[in-house]
């Protein structure tokens, strides 16, 4: 009898207990099930947004031989790397090699320079990942062939800097990661290249010649990648300093402020599917949306199309939820959707005093060692904007870290990342992901 009664226990504990799991798995009435805990960022916000990160030459191609800015990697280094982007992240942006001081180094249409562009964009294919082009035009990374007038152009030209990237020895892959002063956003005139900004002899360009060179340029770029870059940075940095509504670029001395609508045409026209984006800094401050708003006008009264508003979000560890709720309210008044396009988090003492991004300053900005309390301070600010982008999901299509870890950013000694230079993850990481696991967990009890 005893040995019947242990059976029939047995059998309904057995049964008992699939049942809970039954109802665990489907959600009994009145028993909410639990969410499986997410363990990737993509994951985490797969209801909210997609999460990207900017990748460098290395990655792309998957080879520690080539040049990139600010990214000496040693192979099994460059192997993590290349496994934390997979496994992350369900976005990519290239730091630099679709910026025209690399892509089209030289005049002509022999003087486009394809090979890491389309290695950027295969990684991207092959790995299934939503692939946005950083950037058509800007004030910097520009060649000057571009703003020469054809009398001065020929063999002395001095867009041959643009060239010697690729003809200069591959760094030592012994280091883990360099600190270059505006590694990834700008430069001097070796990788990347500070261009744009004068720096040569004799008449500059008409106005019809660089239209005409830069429909070429956007034209051809675009061209290429039609279908499968499906988000480009159109313009960047054209909001101006100070009172300035323009920054006072050899685009604007030469077309004119109409030359953002232009490449909004001119880029539509090359790819009519491609999501159009305009991208600038420091769009926390009011002042800077402002100048933002009387742009997006500008470009929709011209006619052209524009599609999406990219805000860099280089902030501080200062950075407070109301901040940024106020400013993506703001935003959203545009009526566009919101994309955060280069989004990293200085703990550095110099960093802590605004949110330019400005690359003449990036090396100040890194000084003075890092805050005190760095990781707590920076978790909770990383918490702070994660909260404020989840509110604001219905605008907020895309989220993009500008770079892999900290030692292959453009503010490396300022740690701005989610990952340190051996890829593990910080407490940044921890808070980033918890915001995520508890918004979830609110949903599904509410539901």
């Amino acid at each position: 009898m005893k040995k019947q009664i242990k059976n029939f226990n047995l059998c309904i504990g057995s049964f008992i207990a699939a049942l809970l799991l039954i109802c665990a798995a489907a959600g009994c009435a009145g028993t909410p099930a639990v969410p499986e805990t997410p363990v990737t960022l993509k994951d985490a916000y797969k209801d909210y947004f997609k999460i990207g990160v900017a990748i460098n030459r290395l990655v792309a191609t998957g080879r520690t031989d080539v040049q990139a800015d600010n990214a000496r990697r040693t192979p099994e280094l460059l192997e993590k790397d290349i496994a934390l982007v997979k496994k992350h992240f369900n976005a990519i942006v290239n730091e630099n090699d679709l910026k025209p001081i690399l892509i089209h180094p030289n005049p002509g249409k022999d003087g486009y320079v394809f090979e890491f562009g389309d290695a950027y964009v295969k990684f991207g294919e092959d790995n299934k990942m939503y692939i946005t082009g950083h950037t058509l035009l800007w004030h910097s990374q520009v060649p000057n062939w571009f703003f020469q007038g054809t009398e001065t152009q020929g063999a002395s030209n001095v867009s041959a800097v643009g060239m010697q990237v690729f003809a200069q020895a591959a760094p030592e892959a012994g280091a883990t990661g360099t600190r270059g002063t505006r590694g990834g956003r700008g430069g001097g005139a070796g990788f990347g290249g500070g261009m744009g900004r004068g720096g040569f002899s004799g008449p500059r360009a008409t106005r019809e010649e660089l239209i005409e060179r830069m429909r070429d340029h956007i034209h051809t770029v675009v061209g290429r990648y039609k279908g499968k870059v499906k988000v480009w940075d159109v313009v960047n940095e054209a909001i101006g300093d100070g009172s300035a509504t323009y920054r006072n670029t050899q685009w604007i001395q030469i077309i004119g402020e109409d030359f953002i609508p232009m490449a909004f045409k001119f880029a539509h026209e090359a790819d009519p599917d491609a999501i159009l984006r305009y991208n600038d800094y420091g769009l926390e401050n009011k002042a800077r949306r402002d100048k933002l708003k009387i742009i997006v006008k500008a470009i929709r009264d011209a006619g052209a199309p524009i599609h999406a508003i990219g805000t860099q979000t280089h902030i501080n560890a200062n950075t407070t939820f109301e901040q940024m709720d106020q400013a993506l309210t703001d935003l959203e008044s545009l009526g566009l959707p919101i994309h955060l396009t280069e989004l990293d988090m200085n703990a550095a003492q110099g960093g802590q005093r605004g949110t330019n991004a400005n690359i003449e300053g990036a090396a100040a900005r890194t000084e003075g060692g890092l805050i005190s309390e760095a990781d707590k301070r920076q978790s909770e600010a990383y918490a702070n904007l994660f909260r404020a982008l989840i509110k604001h999901k219905d605008s907020v299509d895309l989220v993009v870290f500008w770079g892999v870890n900290d030692a292959v950013s453009w503010l490396g000694r300022a740690n701005p990342l989610l990952f340190d230079g051996e890829d593990n993850p910080k407490p940044a990481f921890d808070a980033v992901m918890n915001v995520a696991i508890e918004a979830q967990k609110n949903n599904d009890y509410k539901n």
